[in-house]
């Protein structure tokens, strides 16, 4: 399976700054529906984050710096929104929070990988 080791990390850098970017679409743009009654700072913080981490973090460009951001981000969002539901993820609703905060944390650790526009760039 070590043949897999770089499309399969490739893989799961692209789709995860994918479907986070969308979380930031919905913030931003409203689209595919709209959010209601959101805060300030979720409108003109957390969204524009996910939407331009996660299209950096997508295509692997500065992908070590926006991945380290997002994953603040989500550590951020778990802390003050989630956890006063309780102590567990499972309690709180805030499971997506502490994947997205730790797959983020290891793509800051690792780097962007093959298929990045980090991996085409001179050093």
């Amino acid at each position: 399976m070590n043949r897999f080791d770089r499309p399969a990390y490739a893989l799961l850098r692209i789709v995860t700054g994918f479907l986070f970017l969308w979380h930031g679409v919905g913030k931003v743009f409203g689209y595919p529906e709209p959010i209601p009654d959101l805060a300030w700072h979720v409108h003109w913080i957390a969204g524009p984050v996910e939407l331009i981490g996660g299209v950096l973090v997508m295509i692997g460009l500065f992908t070590r710096i926006a991945a380290f951001i997002c994953s603040g981000q989500m550590a951020f969002a778990y802390f003050m929104v989630h956890a006063k539901g309780g102590f567990l993820p499972t309690e709180n609703g805030g499971e997506l929070a502490v994947l997205y905060c730790f797959v983020f944390l290891f793509i800051a650790a690792h780097g962007a990988g093959g298929f990045s526009v980090d991996g085409r760039r001179p050093a």
